[in-house]
């Protein structure tokens, strides 16, 4: 079977890549000729465990294949998804000016059936957009060629995306037409045959399935950082809580753990876009508007508990390490990450910040180099913030430690060295990863989450 997936970005990459290792030929597609001439040198341009040798692997064997020319490819295919980004617009809505595009680039070309997928996460009633888009550039063309439109919203956890991908526990798909089902049903055979679940349904409904489940993680994980909230004010341990609640079988363990906040490409955006979408309905989302709320304070609960802990009662001109800068474990992405808004108020603060994260510095470099271009009057306070070359240097001669990132590497520092090496023996652990007894054996003052 012969597919295209327009835009290589996190989920068009790994998409296309896993549908190729499944004995489907895969060319990708993206605008950006960097981007596709690194891909064909093998070079990847995100961090995914596994992703770089899974790439090689189905180049060499000749089942995926890069261009920059979406209409040179096109007719050669039997499905084309598109997995463009939908970045959030002003006011909180999917911006779809790229997923029209695209849609525009097949009407002006198509000449052949086909089935168009939509890979990326948009909001109910794209697909008829879609359909509309294409069947214009159709009749401008003078020409009648049938197609079908469907939504194969994609559900991979950056970090563990392949094996996502690979053995799901649901595929999603909406279609309008027995034919489209067919075809993706081919596609799909490899999953069906190992019993996974491929649930297909009306379009809108597929759409609305990838903002609601989002939407219900995110809220699990609001509601928990409001419970631990309140639990410090009480004398509660939300540990204990989760626990409590967690062996419920009607509530489950997954998605109870208190933080600092959820960050990403999909979260913030996914809540945002839904809440937009209930307001042109003429509805209230208001359950996920306190979600959204709850998480912007989450945020900055970290630099609230340095304030009110730190040696001395004042910031300026402290050192602060902080340990993690991804929005989360196993990936370099820092898109509505607590690291940006905690590296913000310690700037303001006049902190000097030490900073290590194992794949995330060079992003960090990267965004705050584009900071300094738009605000010039950056550069000085970036001279306050230093990447170290690993965590116990990143504690060197620190007045607190802040971990904001759980990657396995930081669960089990010796504190014993880290303890001679700070000014202040103060951590303040976002994660709720540590062990408090053992930090106060070597002396630590600690604070958590929801203790």
């Amino acid at each position: 079977m012969n597919i295209a997936i327009i835009g290589t970005g996190y989920v068009g990459l790994v998409s296309g890549t896993c549908f190729a290792d499944t004995g489907a030929n895969v060319t990708c597609v993206d605008v950006d000729a960097n981007k596709i001439e690194l891909l064909k040198k093998g070079e990847i341009p995100i961090y995914e465990p596994g992703l770089d040798e899974l790439v090689l692997k189905n180049v060499q064997a000749g089942r995926l294949k890069f261009s920059t020319s979406l209409p040179d490819v096109l007719n050669d295919q039997q499905i084309v998804f598109s997995a463009v980004g939908t970045p959030p617009d002003e006011d909180g809505s999917a911006d779809l000016k790229y997923v029209l595009q695209v849609a525009r680039t097949i009407g002006q070309n198509l000449n052949k059936y086909m089935v168009v997928v939509t890979k990326s996460t948009v909001p109910v009633g794209t697909a008829k957009k879609i359909r509309a888009v294409i069947q214009k550039e159709l009749d401008d063309r003078g020409v009648n060629v049938k197609f079908d439109v469907a939504s194969n919203p994609e559900f991979l956890k950056e970090g563990n995306a392949i094996k996502d991908f690979m053995s799901p526990d649901r595929v999603v798909v909406g279609v309008e037409s027995d034919r489209a089902k067919d075809i993706l049903t081919k596609l799909y055979k490899p999953f069906l045959l190992n019993n996974f679940r491929v649930i297909f349904m009306d379009i809108p409904s597929a759409e609305m399935t990838k903002y609601a489940a989002n939407s219900m993680l995110a809220t699990r994980i609001s509601f928990m950082n409001d419970i631990a909230n309140l639990c410090e004010k009480v004398g509660a341990d939300v540990n204990m809580v989760r626990a409590g609640i967690g062996s419920d079988t009607r509530i489950g363990r997954k998605f109870l753990y208190a933080g600092c906040g959820y960050g990403g490409s999909c979260f913030p955006k996914d809540v945002k876009a839904l809440i937009r979408t209930a307001d042109n309905a003429g509805y209230s989302m208001q359950v996920l508007k306190a979600v959204e709320q709850v998480n912007e304070q989450q945020k900055s609960i970290l630099f609230k508990k340095l304030f009110k802990f730190i040696h001395g009662g004042s910031l300026e001109g402290k050192t602060i390490a902080l340990w993690g800068l991804s929005f989360k474990p196993e990936t370099d992405d820092m898109r509505e990450s607590t690291a940006l808004v905690m590296l913000s108020l310690l700037l303001k603060a006049n902190c000097n910040i030490r900073v290590y994260d194992p794949v995330a510095m060079p992003e960090c470099q990267r965004r705050m180099k584009l900071a300094t271009q738009m605000h010039p009057l950056l550069v000085k306070s970036l001279s306050r913030l230093t990447y170290c070359s690993d965590m116990y240097d990143a504690c060197l001669n620190a007045d607190a430690m802040l971990l904001i990132t759980e990657w396995k590497e930081f669960r089990l520092p010796s504190w014993e060295v880290i303890a001679k090496t700070m000014n202040h023996k103060l951590v303040i652990d976002g994660r709720n990863i540590f062990d408090r007894k053992e930090l106060m054996d070597f002396g630590f003052e600690y604070h958590c989450i929801g203790k």
